[in-house]
């Protein structure tokens, strides 16, 4: 049954932060970034990177490492990735570490998986990165076989990349039916079915509100067609914050951030940033909320800096 992706006004919306681990993000920074957002109450999620999108050089921690060390000190904030690239992990290997951090966290983990799209990453690791189509269809079988070994007991898998014979997901995830499983990309037919099929959640990246309403409506569609409730597939969106207490305090976060992504810190703001006080963000966000945006993942690149945290935080509870 379709719903209406334009929605009423006091529709919420979930603000989570997002760290790019690939930017030389330390583990001492990655304790102080999950105490923070223990204390804010804002979700932490990585992207899964191992190279940086601006030097090349700038190097990362790995993803699932980290949120391993992470779950163990938070207890109320939920944790994943935004994206883990197909290709860096044997799908059965992906299930296992997941599952093993779901049981650190005591169920409060999710996994985002997606092509990849980083090329020269790939190669410096010594990973092959064939076509786009070769790497979508490599998505969808780690998917079936992320997803079957969460939840089945024994079966044999037989695909163009992996073979499988008696597989046991045991011991099984704290979460059930599993972890949710997010999805992302640019809302073509392909990567729709398939998270009309499998997904909790579907994020796109830097949209204006009118295109997060027409992703909603193909969604809905999408889960017509798997014969899912579209209620049980959220809409999420990702896009950078510079969140301040006045105006020039936002302004000049914006700033360090344009500086620290190589940009001109006077240049012109990139679109669809949330840029300004956490009043002006909850007025952008409840925009995205009445187009069918659910949850927002919000890019922290002042993650020096507590006060960031404290303001997510605030536009957490604000929005929610």
């Amino acid at each position: 049954m379709r719903r209406n992706p334009v929605r009423d006004e006091g529709q919420h919306v979930r603000v989570r932060m997002m760290i790019d681990i690939q930017e030389g993000v330390s583990w001492e920074q990655w304790q102080a970034l999950a105490l923070a957002a223990e204390a804010a109450d804002v979700d932490l999620f990585s992207s899964d990177h191992y190279a940086s999108f601006h030097s090349g050089r700038t190097g990362g921690l790995d993803a699932w490492a980290t949120l391993a060390g992470v779950a163990s000190m938070t207890k109320r904030i939920r944790l994943g990735t935004l994206m883990s690239p197909v290709g860096f992990r044997h799908p059965s290997v992906l299930a296992r570490i997941v599952t093993t951090v779901d049981h650190i966290s005591a169920g409060r983990v999710e996994l985002g998986l997606g092509t990849g799209w980083l090329e020269d990453e790939y190669h410096m690791n010594g990973l092959p990165f064939p076509s786009q189509r070769e790497r979508f269809e490599h998505l969808a079988e780690q998917i079936e076989i992320v997803i079957r070994t969460w939840t089945e007991d024994r079966w044999d898998h037989d695909g163009p990349r992996y073979r499988l014979r008696d597989q046991t997901g045991a011991p099984r995830n704290v979460q059930r039916p599993h972890p949710p499983l997010i999805m992302g990309a640019s809302a073509r037919p392909r990567s729709l079915a398939l998270a009309g099929r499998y997904a909790q959640e579907y994020n796109i990246v830097f949209c204006a509100p009118e295109r997060c309403s027409e992703v909603r409506a193909k969604l809905d569609g999408a889960c017509d067609a798997a014969g899912r409730d579209p209620a049980a597939l959220r809409l999420s969106l990702m896009t950078p914050a510079a969140l301040g207490e006045d105006e020039a305090d936002a302004r000049a976060r914006l700033q360090r951030i344009m500086r620290a992504t190589g940009r001109d810190p006077d240049g012109d703001v990139p679109r669809h940033w949330i840029v300004g006080t956490v009043e002006q963000a909850a007025a952008t966000l409840a925009a995205y909320a009445r187009n069918g945006v659910e949850c927002v993942y919000l890019q922290n690149h002042d993650r020096a800096n507590d006060e960031t945290v404290a303001l997510l935080g605030r536009l957490a509870k604000m929005v929610s």
